[in-house]
């Protein structure tokens, strides 16, 4: 069993002891990820680059980042129950994807959109 499939049954267990399967809709999974998101993105709030880089460093800015991290990959993976999706097949593919569309010749040291590499 993969780490991600032994997360998701995890979750799944959390989910259904709580009875709240009925609360889990694709749709309410989705905002539900992104306002945890936003909770990660509240982190940098104010701060600047020096600050943000120092996240990690101070026992409880690093507790904050790990569990707003963990909230957006149990999301994640409950979304991806919800629609048939396999992670690491689709992150797989998507690696694949943008391999072909930020090719090393073009893309090194860049930071320009695929459409703008020319």
């Amino acid at each position: 069993m993969s780490d991600f499939e032994a997360l998701t049954a995890a979750v799944l267990e959390f989910r259904d002891a709580r009875d709240w399967r009925q609360f889990h809709s694709l749709r309410n999974l989705i905002v539900s990820l992104n306002l945890e998101a936003a909770e990660l993105l509240e982190l940098t709030q104010w701060k600047n680059d020096a600050e943000v880089e120092a996240l990690p460093v101070d026992r409880q800015s690093a507790e904050a980042l790990r569990d707003e991290c963990a909230d957006i990959l149990l999301y994640l993976l409950l979304i991806a129950d919800v629609a048939g999706i396999d992670l690491a097949a689709a992150a797989r593919a998507k690696l694949v994807k943008n391999s072909e569309k930020y090719p090393v010749a073009k893309a090194h040291g860049s930071r320009a959109k695929y459409s703008e590499l020319g």
